[in-house]
């Protein structure tokens, strides 16, 4: 059972601790096979079918195959590894990151190159609550 985490109030933050990196293993292991050009190839040319060689929940493959990256980081998986999967699309990160953010990537950019995300609304909710 996971221990009470203080940060686990935080809005829109997912934070990669062991209990994740637990439950997110073999999406993260797949992600990391995709280094390998043989087995890019091997995934590009059958999602579907690559996929089932790795012990992942329906849930996890279903994440991969809609690219829905915001549900595969809440599964366990870990941005870095996930790059694999950018990268794989012939995606970059910044790409990716904005489409996380729900923003177009011309505005991620903008706002990471004018010092990043406003911590305003993206506190501990405890602390929004006048708690310390």
């Amino acid at each position: 059972m996971a221990l009470d985490k203080p940060y686990a109030d935080i809005p829109g933050t997912i934070v990669f601790d062991a209990d994740q990196a637990r439950k997110g293993y073999h999406l993260n292991q797949f992600c990391m096979s995709l280094m390998k050009a043989d087995n890019r190839a091997r995934f590009k040319a059958d999602e579907r079918a690559y996929l089932d060689e790795w012990p992942m929940t329906e849930e996890q493959k279903q994440g991969v195959l809609d690219r829905d990256y915001n549900r595969l980081l809440s599964l366990g998986g870990n941005v870095y590894f996930l790059a694999k999967l950018f990268f794989t699309d012939e995606k970059s990160f910044e790409w990716a990151a904005s489409r996380m953010t729900g923003m177009e990537q011309a505005d991620y950019r903008q706002m990471m190159l004018s010092g990043g995300r406003s911590i305003e609304g993206n506190r501990y909710i405890g602390e929004q609550e006048g708690g310390q």
